[in-house]
């Protein structure tokens, strides 16, 4: 069996159930799902699609330099949004946050999200 190393910041969002923010496996860190949470409150970010976005990326910020790394190492996101017609605007903001060669990615529009929110987005990083 591989060997698993929970990865824990405070500097995003604690897990809402039982999981872990992340795993690493040899090279590879799985990033559980980051909604858009402001990690010192827990609560949802006020606005538009646009700053849930932002946070959900800072999260995964977060995340990633816990496991020693950071966006940039990010391999493969996949974006789940309840409202597909905010393709443009996910992808703008996501252009702010990472440099070519993008990750490879999967966006995917669901009925209905944790914590009524209108976007996740969990990935994969090789450090």
């Amino acid at each position: 069996m591989a060997n698993k190393e929970a990865i824990k910041t405070a500097s995003a969002p604690e897990a809402i159930g039982p999981y872990s923010q992340a795993i690493k496996s040899g090279s590879l860190v799985f990033l559980s799902g980051q909604i858009p949470l402001i990690p010192q409150t827990m609560e949802i970010v006020e606005g538009d699609i646009a700053a849930q976005a932002h946070q959900v990326f800072k999260n995964l910020k977060e995340v990633t330099n816990a496991a020693g790394g950071d966006l940039g190492d990010i391999v493969k996101l996949t974006i789940f949004m309840t409202k597909l017609k905010n393709f443009e605007i996910v992808n703008e903001i996501m252009k702010r946050y990472f440099q070519e060669p993008f990750p490879a990615r999967a966006t995917i529009e669901v009925s209905a999200l944790p914590k009524a929110v209108s976007i996740e987005i969990e990935a994969i990083m090789a450090l």
